[in-house]
């Protein structure tokens, strides 16, 4: 049983736990819900409520919504069905005491477990992208900074450098000045 991604599709996140349906469980495992359900009851107390807990009429209409259930599935579905953790699910091998539920088990467990290596890795990724997204904003909040600083540059520029035309114009009128006489050219007489 090799098939994790038909086997992750089963696996819905309710009460903030992913856990897998009894109806999903017995299909894969090759038993009725009703015998599986059966086994559960019989060995109650290897099912403590953090392994396994019964859907609500809300949780179970939400379910029902979520996966676009058809009429089929409503027929045989009379209660709101059971939900098992990864823990229930693992202990469920142990109930049900055939090679189908060990390899069963096996692969569901692996399901599980690419679930979490997914979401982890998914985390990082975003994590990630979060931090480019803000160092991002950070270079463009910089670049803006620039340009107002050239613009103000630019401006404190042409402040001086037409200080200095003025200065040049200045420099290159000629003010008259008074001349000492000058002796006539020529001889003298």
């Amino acid at each position: 049983m090799n098939e994790v991604v038909p086997i992750q599709n089963k696996i819905y996140e309710i009460r903030g736990q992913r856990v897998m349906l009894d109806r999903d469980l017995a299909e894969l495992y090759g038993v009725t819900t009703g015998a599986l359900n059966q086994a559960v009851k019989r060995n109650s107390e290897r099912f403590p409520t953090d392994f396994m807990f019964r859907l609500t009429d809300t949780e179970t209409e939400n379910w029902k919504s979520q996966i676009v259930i058809t009429n089929s599935i409503t027929k045989g579905l009379r209660r709101n069905p059971y939900a098992f953790t990864e823990q229930g699910v693992s202990m469920l091998s142990a109930v049900l005491k055939s090679p189908t539920a060990v390899q069963t088990s096996i692969a569901i467990m692996r399901a599980f477990a690419a679930m979490r290596n997914y979401i982890a890795s998914t985390t990082t990724v975003t994590a990630e992208l979060s931090e480019l997204r803000a160092k991002l904003a950070l270079l463009e909040r910089a670049d803006t900074d620039n340009a107002e600083a050239i613009n103000d540059l630019s401006e404190d520029m042409r402040r001086e450098l037409d200080g200095i035309y003025e200065a040049i114009a200045a420099l290159s009128v000629r003010i008259p000045r008074a001349q000492p006489p000058r002796r006539p050219i020529g001889y003298k007489k």
